[in-house]
């Protein structure tokens, strides 16, 4: 089922949901051609070697490990920020690793995480009434005209942190910062008094001795030096995906250089609408959120659109059900798939379904919700005999309060205290390690 009609333009042929108006179209254009001159954030042989360890983990090989901000804001954007989500992300990863004795695949909600989809397109306050607030990449968080205006130069400013960004995940990646020798100072002195570090520095104990084995043993261990780590967003605002598309030179395909993953929303995955059909030309890996609206026959069409090869590690399906309804609909969408012959990677988001609202005002999610949905996805595709792949959460290296529970009993009092997201609640750092622990013990099993 190829599509031998794409462009990276022939979504404007499209029904195209959540997008802003923009009430300066030649401004808009102008940074549209604009970006369209700037140099790739990501490279299309980087996005092929995602998607080579992507079949790793559906072919069960490996575990995906996806994580960061709900929304990245041009306020909070700080080196030492990123390094800490990093860091976290690594302990996560080494925590797991160290209990499966498989890869973890490591990417980041980060580097272009800035567009959010809106229930609804304005916002009321009394009697006033605005748009909404759509994430940095569009407009502004306060509850002004000036501030609610769409405005086109803010991609260009969310292009230029994507790109600083990267440049120091990379360098934290591969310039030794991720060197498995120095698993003893990631941990953040914040929580360094908790269970969770407690039981981090056993595991890095553990590590060191077994580095100091290989050492002795003339092993080599220079691997340990450096690591991958990727980014993803969700592929949202269209104008700038389409502006970041370009040909592979060594492929001739068409790749959006954007980040190495893209996903679809909830919101946005009609099979005949403008996000779909944008991602059905571009050869990054592709996540879909799907949930307890999703309708089977549909979800079928669409993976057909989007990996008509069937292409193992190209299609990664994200279910957000709600700690209390996965085993009453994620066993209906893998049979299906598993009739179909669909290679995917499974993988769970347990942050969306698990939304409330605190009887003090803030949103928020219970971290017990959270680890019962992350507890119940695997309890099924054990009894489905299936791979059980990968985890999508939404993570801060910061020392928040938006979660309540955890082992630090954040409770709904304790929300506003340090309650900084631009949009949904995160696990702080102590909270993601309490997963990552959680995780390794359902791993192991």
């Amino acid at each position: 089922m190829s599509n031998t009609q794409w462009s990276p333009e022939s979504w404007r042929n499209k029904e195209a949901k959540q997008q802003p108006t923009y009430q300066d179209m030649d401004k808009l254009k102008e940074v549209e051609n604009t970006l369209k001159n700037f140099p790739p954030l990501v490279f299309a042989g980087e996005a092929r070697n995602l998607k080579e360890k992507l079949a790793q983990v559906a072919n069960g090989e490996a575990f995906l490990l996806q994580g960061g901000d709900c929304a990245e804001s041009f306020a909070e954007f700080h080196p030492t920020n990123i390094r800490n989500t990093f860091r976290v992300l690594l302990q996560m990863a080494v925590v797991m690793t160290f209990a499966s004795g498989k890869p973890i695949i490591k990417i980041g909600r980060m580097a272009g995480q800035f567009a959010k989809p809106r229930s609804d397109d304005f916002e009321i306050k009394g009697d006033i009434k605005l748009p909404s607030y759509r994430g940095d990449i569009i407009n502004s968080r306060e509850f002004t005209n000036e501030a609610r205006e769409n405005n086109p130069d803010r991609i260009i400013q969310a292009y230029n942190q994507s790109a600083s960004t990267l440049n120091l995940i990379r360098a934290f990646a591969q310039g030794g910062y991720a060197d498995l020798n120095r698993v003893h100072q990631w941990n953040l002195k914040f929580i360094q008094d908790s269970k969770q570090s407690e039981k981090y520095r056993d595991f890095a104990n553990r590590i060191d001795q077994a580095i100091k084995f290989m050492n002795a043993a003339n092993i080599n261990t220079t691997q340990i030096e450096k690591t991958d780590f990727f980014t993803s967003h969700e592929a949202l605002l269209l104008p700038y995906e389409e502006a970041m598309t370009r040909i592979d030179s060594t492929t001739g395909d068409w790749y959006d250089v954007s980040a190495h993953m893209l996903w679809i929303g909830d919101r946005t995955r009609q099979a005949d609408g403008a996000h779909v059909e944008f991602l059905s030309g571009v050869k990054n890996p592709i996540g879909v959120k799907c949930g307890p609206t999703t309708d089977l026959d549909e979800l079928i069409r669409l993976i057909d659109i989007l990996s008509p090869d069937n292409e193992a590690g190209r299609i990664t399906l994200i279910s957000r059900m709600g700690h209390d309804k996965v085993e009453q609909y994620l066993p209906n969408i893998i049979q299906r798939i598993e009739q179909e012959g669909k290679k995917v990677v499974w993988s769970c988001d347990p942050m969306h379904g698990n939304t409330i609202k605190a009887s003090n005002g803030f949103k928020t999610r219970p971290f017990d919700n959270i680890l019962a949905e992350v507890q119940n996805f695997f309890k099924t595709h054990k009894e489905m005999g299936t791979h059980a792949g990968g985890i999508h959460i939404e993570m801060t290296g910061q020392n928040v309060t938006e979660c309540t529970g955890g082992a630090e009993e954040i409770s709904e009092k304790d929300l506003e205290s340090r309650y900084h997201t631009h949009c949904d609640p995160r696990l702080n750092a102590d909270q993601a390690l309490e997963l990552a622990f959680i995780l390794a013990d359902e791993l192991k099993s």
